[in-house]
């Protein structure tokens, strides 16, 4: 039930992006395409330092493509705090777990603010609606939920939320609601790096004593897709056919750098399912590779279905993150799991993370926990939410950042509430 992937951690990679002074940065940002003639630009240049004034984001628009980009996000970006009463339950029974689950974060909109370009959303099937309307936890609790959360989960749709009847509390509590605020937060900014959508398809055993999740089968994932299709349109996504093009497999296409430039992808949402291998089975049916679906695959890199990989111990897995990332792959990690960097402040994973290659790397901490010594929280330098990749780039970016987060943005992300997890009595972890 809970995943244990070990810790990330800290950011080595952040001395590459650095060597860019940040008047570099606004000036590489200043260059869109759109205030910059394309003409007055040396698009064909080595490097996007060589481009011209005010040239860089559109050297690398032109120059480099989706899977050259670096970012931070969020895990399982919409999870609110589990309330101190429905918390002493569930530690008095599990304290172990219990902590692994004691973090929260702001709305999707404020993350995205924040600059993360990876966001995590786990969906359940509920076609007719209603099932999880009454969780057990806060039935135990005695704890009454609003009005707006029993009439949206009455109604047929996807559901958001971690643990069914255990750690359910959700800022978009069903997956429209969720593509609606993404869709609505790029339309405002339409020049944004391309941003990841890590999708868990959750079923199989309940909590004891809770709701049955209702197993992913080919029609559940068909209306997957189909829930995503009714809020975004093909303009706003990049679906495995865009990558696949006239190459007999996907694998072949993301080996021959097939992924769209990053000009073509900004402004535009892509989606992987982070799933084991039977689910993923499910998902393809009898496609060669993927086509027609929405969203990518967690798969091997031998699979003809292989595009997107998640690795999620930076450590352990180093090599062969390093080795996807250079093939072509996208690579999803971890910079910190199941609160304990944070507690401890061990910037370690972190740093591993951040240096690995992975062109997303998530953490439960875009903000620091104000409960814990040390401040641990997981960003790119300055305002940079987008950097270059360096194991696909080298320093042909010159410390430029692909995309920013303007200082209103980073103000109001700041300024949006969140409620954090109430204090709890100390539990050593085990």
């Amino acid at each position: 039930m809970l995943p244990s992937i070990r810790a990330d951690v800290r950011n080595l990679a952040l001395g590459l992006l650095l060597a860019g002074s940040a008047l570099h940065a606004s000036a590489a940002l200043a260059g869109d395409p759109a205030s910059q003639p394309p003409s007055s630009c040396h698009i064909d240049a080595p490097d996007a330092a060589a481009a011209g004034e005010g040239c860089a984001r559109a050297w690398m628009d032109q120059n480099l493509r989706m899977n050259d980009v670096t970012t931070v996000g969020t895990h399982n970006s919409y999870k609110q705090a589990i309330p101190a009463a429905d918390y002493a339950l569930f530690a008095k029974a599990a304290p172990e777990a219990a902590q692994a689950l004691d973090y929260a974060h702001k709305s999707l909109t404020a993350e995205l603010d924040a600059g993360a370009r990876q966001l995590e959303i786990d969906v359940l099937y509920d076609p007719q609606g209603g099932r999880y309307v009454h969780p057990m936890l806060a039935s135990k609790t005695g704890t009454a939920m609003p009005a707006d959360w029993i009439r949206l989960m009455e109604r047929p749709g996807f559901k958001v939320l971690h643990v069914p009847d255990l750690d359910f509390r959700s800022s978009c509590v069903t997956f429209v609601r969720c593509l609606s605020e993404i869709k609505a937060w790029s339309q405002v900014h339409p020049g944004h790096a391309p941003i990841m959508i890590l999708v868990n398809a959750k079923d199989g055993k309940a909590v004891p004593g809770g709701e049955p999740l209702i197993p992913f089968d080919e029609a559940a994932f068909d209306a997957f897709d189909a829930e995503i299709r009714a809020v975004l349109p093909p303009s706003m996504l990049v679906t495995p056919d865009d990558v696949q093009g006239h190459y007999p497999t996907l694998r072949e296409a993301v080996l021959a750098g097939n992924w769209p430039k990053l000009g073509d992808a900004r402004g535009k949402f892509y989606f992987a399912l982070d799933e084991h291998e039977e689910k993923v089975a499910i998902y393809r049916g009898k496609r060669k590779s993927l086509e027609g679906r929405v969203a990518f695959v967690n798969t091997d890199e031998n699979s003809p279905a292989a595009a997107y990989l998640t690795l999620n111990d930076p450590v352990a897995q180093a090599a062969r993150i390093a080795a996807d990332v250079r093939a072509g792959f996208i690579v999803r990690t971890r910079a910190d799991d199941n609160t304990w960097q944070a507690r401890s402040n061990d910037v370690a994973h972190r740093a591993a993370a951040l240096a690995s290659g992975a062109q997303a790397v998530s953490t439960d901490y875009l903000w620091a926990d104000p409960r814990f010594a040390g401040g641990f929280s997981v960003r790119l330098p300055g305002h940079v939410a987008a950097q270059c990749n360096t194991l696909r780039t080298g320093d042909r970016c010159a410390g430029l950042p692909v995309d920013e987060a303007s200082a209103s943005d980073l103000a109001a992300a700041d300024a949006a509430p969140i409620l954090w997890p109430a204090p709890r009595a100390a539990e050593p972890r085990q």
